[in-house]
């Protein structure tokens, strides 16, 4: 698959569906760290106990933490089929590759941002973001 560049214009227009697949992965992930956290202990539970086969304790809630898993990967996929670049999911960090002068440069954005309002080389990263601008 050949690289996608975008305008700014193009980029900001992506932002509200970018912005739904942003928020879930984050409800996802909040959901995942409890259900993990609770298998976790429910493991450390019943440790030392025996068991019957017919009884598995666990399966429910494997089958949701799968579940969750197959839902956030259906929102990644959303993110990278737009040609965006999921960086965080904590933050709500998101790139849209570019090109600045001939060179590509990533325009970046931030969940809670209204529109792009900073741009990076892929080098410098989040630490090295400018004002948009400075493109215009």
């Amino acid at each position: 698959m050949s690289q996608i560049y975008f305008s700014i214009d193009e980029a900001n227009a992506l932002i509200p569906s970018v912005r739904i697949d942003l928020e879930a992965l984050q409800r996802i992930k909040g959901e995942l760290d409890e259900k993990l956290y609770t298998l976790q202990q429910l493991q450390i539970a019943v440790e030392n106990q025996q068991s019957s086969k017919d009884n598995d304790p666990f399966f429910e809630l494997e089958c949701e933490i799968e579940f969750l898993q197959f839902e956030a990967h259906t929102h990644v996929t959303n993110v990278h089929r737009k040609g965006a670049e999921l960086k965080d999911i904590e933050i709500g960090l998101v790139d849209f590759p570019a090109k600045f002068r001939g060179v590509e440069v990533l325009l970046c954005w931030r969940l809670g941002e209204d529109r792009i309002l900073f741009y990076h080389s892929r080098e410098s990263g989040f630490m090295g973001r400018r004002p948009i601008s400075e493109m215009e």
